[in-house]
């Protein structure tokens, strides 16, 4: 388990790698407004927990395991985002900067309850994540499927 904090670098890693191909201390500094310091700090943090591999000055790879935990991060996102833009009708702008805030204090344990209100209420077939970097959010949590109903 790692904390709130080394969650969002790892979700910025991620989208880092997706974007550039390579993940930077510089890069991750100026997306995330923090100092080098802090990023190197996370980073030995992160690799600690074995989310990434990383030797001084040499390239920063997520392992399998960031991988799906950053994934996951994002996916948690989503399902936040969607609840309160698809529920409680906030406007777009409005609803990223709430999700933003709120996921990070949520449990994992909430997280997964929401996910099964917004999978239900929203007819969500499923939310395998497919993030895109370039509009910073998710393709395919996005689109919604129309359930039939069988008499």
């Amino acid at each position: 388990m790692i904390s709130k904090a080394s969650e969002e670098y790892l979700k910025t890693m991620y989208i880092l790698k997706k974007q550039n191909g390579k993940i930077r201390v510089t890069d991750i500094a100026n997306k995330m407004n923090c100092s080098k310091a802090s990023v190197n700090k996370a980073i030995y943090n992160l690799k600690d927990s074995g989310m990434l591999k990383y030797e001084s000055y040499g390239d920063i790879k997520l392992t399998i395991n960031g991988e799906d935990l950053a994934k996951k991060i994002l996916e948690a996102y989503d399902i936040v985002f969607l609840f309160l833009k698809d529920v409680l009708n906030l406007d777009d702008e409005e609803a990223q900067k709430e999700a933003e805030k709120i996921k990070s204090s949520l449990t994992d344990e909430t997280i997964n309850k929401l996910a099964k209100y917004v999978h239900k209420v929203l007819g969500l077939s499923n939310l395998d994540c497919d993030y895109d970097v370039n509009k910073e959010k998710c393709r395919v949590c996005l689109r919604r499927t129309k359930t039939t109903i069988n008499n």
